[in-house]
């Protein structure tokens, strides 16, 4: 049998595409209610803003001229390769599979925009008082969750079983 049809694999390959699928409902309703660079003020430090992105993380690279584009598809596609062989290895450790099954399922929403729209749609925006933080989505939510989990499974370190008496 594949290893995606096993019953580990297949949850968190399932977590992955439920991060797929918020994030591109999200962004399909973001795109079908604002103009380009509308904002929506919803608490005083959170705006709901449609702003596109053809760089990496905080617009990295956003003016590189067009290669950036297909170089960011590459990178997401090999990201896609490694996270899937991890998982096939490590699917019954449920924090390991968990944080990498957030960020396959970010790394794939977001290489989907930039296939379809050359750019990523993004439109969470926190700001206070002339400070904010560049707009982010749903994708790269799950992607920042999952490296923070990916960091604290390493630092919490690989328990041994306590033996049987």
């Amino acid at each position: 049998m594949p290893d995606f049809l096993n019953p580990a694999m297949r949850k968190w390959l399932g977590i992955a595409l439920a991060v797929i699928v918020l994030d591109h409902l999200t962004k399909f309703w973001v795109t079908s209610t604002l103009d380009y660079q509308e904002a929506i003020p919803v608490l005083p430090f959170f705006s709901l803003v449609l702003v596109y992105n053809t760089g990496a993380a905080f617009s990295f690279l956003a003016d590189a001229g067009g290669w950036q584009r297909w170089f960011f598809i590459t990178v997401g596609i090999v990201a896609t390769v490694v996270i899937v062989r991890l998982l096939k290895r490590h699917a019954h450790d449920p924090h390991l599979s968990f944080a990498l099954a957030l960020v396959l399922g970010g790394a794939l929403g977001n290489v989907i925009d930039r296939v379809a729209l050359g750019h990523v749609v993004d439109f969470l925006y926190f700001h206070y008082r002339g400070l904010a933080w560049p707009a982010f989505n749903v994708a790269d939510s799950a992607i920042t969750v999952g490296a923070v989990l990916l960091i604290w499974d390493s630092l919490r370190g690989k328990r041994v079983p306590a033996s049987k008496p």
